[in-house]
């Protein structure tokens, strides 16, 4: 009669986790092999797993990690983690049994990582302080979500008044290149009163990432901030996966309790990694030959940001607009799933006007729950008064508009001097919030007398 072990005695001999580990090292390992390579894609046979599940290529000199990305009665098609330099038919492949897992953690602040989460500043190994977990998570529901009411200063005179944010939103930074998205970030992120700043990098330039580091955000910037990087030149699942690994670790952190300031350069270098994932995978292409695995990835990362049960992620999500044009698909996309838009345009930015924000066609759709009425009047206001002053921009350069004409554009064009110095703001300057109103009072109320 064989004797059965309980899982844990009266003296602890066999804790579960112990019993899960000799089972797991029991296990017989499986080995598949590699039947092809094609475009971004392996193909594996001899292996069962599961969508999502990691597989390791044995290449000779290293392990490659690769994802499972589609499944068929006999083969699996995976995507690599890697190059595929050195992969072979007949190569062995071993399934690992779970997907990518990331670390989460107050070890992480300071750190950089790259887009699986490994550190790559060339600091200690991430043992201590951190947990381990999967890098898909659940979605919080609609109605657990707390509402937003708390604003989030950004110390942006612009955006803290005429584009308020709360702790929670969800905003998007429009902006063809070279206008100064990036920039922008970095003053956010020195300037905002947020608990922990997540910001993904997402196919940046190499050249630009030490830059953004050292001279942006610098030591006291990096002090409350995780930075995950993921270059241009990295394989596109690569990219793909560091914007759900810094919206892990920033996940992590709201579950905490804390407010978290998530920053994404850029959410349309996501949908492009997606793009070229969903072709390697056969999708047909659909709109200007993005496939529908990208307009359901978008959503799918938005949404995980916003207010918990406790703690709020509040997301500033950069856009590349091609060839600036702000109706493309994934600037149309993005612009409905998010809750307001910041655009930047060329125009002023070739002025040298920084920030380059257009605020007559910035919006916020949280601002009247974050903002007191009052100070809801004034920015209106001032919103009236620019927006008299563009429509007879034309006539005005021309020398055809006489004045008194328009009593609101003579009240305009007297304070057009103090507006414009009042938008502008150089990169190292951060105002708090209780100037920048006052400020703007002096304005609106300079204007009306």
């Amino acid at each position: 009669m064989t004797a059965i072990l309980p899982a844990s005695g009266p003296s602890g001999l066999f804790p579960p986790a112990l019993l899960a580990r000799a089972r797991a090292a029991a296990r017989p390992q499986v080995t598949g092999v590699v039947t092809g390579a094609m475009g971004l894609t392996l193909s594996v046979d001899g292996v069962a797993a599961a969508v999502g599940d990691l597989v390791e290529v044995a290449t000779g000199e290293r392990d490659l990690l690769a994802e499972v990305v589609a499944v068929g009665r006999d083969r699996l098609t995976c995507m690599p983690l890697g190059s595929l330099a050195g992969v072979h038919a007949g190569a062995p492949v071993r399934p690992t049994g779970r997907p990518l897992q990331v670390p989460v953690g107050a070890a992480l602040l300071g750190r950089v990582l790259d887009g699986l989460g490994r550190p790559v500043d060339g600091g200690p190994p991430l043992d201590a302080g951190v947990a381990w977990v999967d890098l898909a998570s659940e979605t919080p529901h609609a109605l657990s979500r707390t509402r937003v009411a708390e604003p989030l200063t950004f110390g942006v005179r612009a955006l803290d008044t005429l584009v308020p944010c709360g702790k929670g939103q969800r905003l998007g930074i429009f902006a063809g290149s070279g206008v100064g998205k990036s920039t922008l970030l970095a003053q956010i992120t020195r300037g905002t009163d947020a608990d922990v700043r997540v910001i993904g990098l997402i196919g940046e330039r190499g050249r630009e990432v030490r830059e953004f580091l050292e001279e942006n955000l610098g030591a006291e910037g990096m002090a409350r901030t995780v930075v995950v990087v993921a270059t241009s030149d990295e394989p596109p699942l690569v990219r793909l996966k560091a914007a759900f690994v810094a919206t892990r670790i920033a996940e992590a952190f709201r579950d905490e309790g804390r407010d978290v300031l998530l920053l994404m350069d850029s959410i349309t270098r996501t949908a492009m990694a997606q793009r070229e994932v969903g072709l390697s995978a056969g999708e047909p292409p659909a709109t200007r030959g993005y496939p529908p695995s990208v307009f359901a990835m978008m959503p799918t990362l938005l949404e995980k940001a916003g207010t918990g049960a406790a703690g709020s992620i509040t997301g500033l999500y950069t856009v590349l607009v091609e060839g600036d044009d702000h109706n493309e698909p994934i600037a149309d996309t993005a612009r409905s799933i998010l809750d307001g838009h910041v655009v930047l345009t060329r125009k002023l930015a070739t002025t040298g006007h920084f920030p380059a924000i257009d605020v007559l066609e910035s919006i916020s759709r949280v601002a009247s729950a974050v903002v007191p009425p009052q100070q809801m009047a004034d920015a209106r206001e001032l919103r009236r008064l620019m927006g008299a002053l563009r429509d007879v921009r034309e006539l005005i350069e021309i020398g055809a508009y006489q004045p008194g004409s328009d009593p609101l554009v003579d009240r305009a064009r007297a304070v057009v001097p103090a507006i414009d110095a009042f938008l502008r703001q150089p990169v190292e300057e951060s105002t708090p919030p209780p100037e920048a109103w006052a400020w703007l009072q002096r304005i609106v109320r300079g204007a009306v007398a």
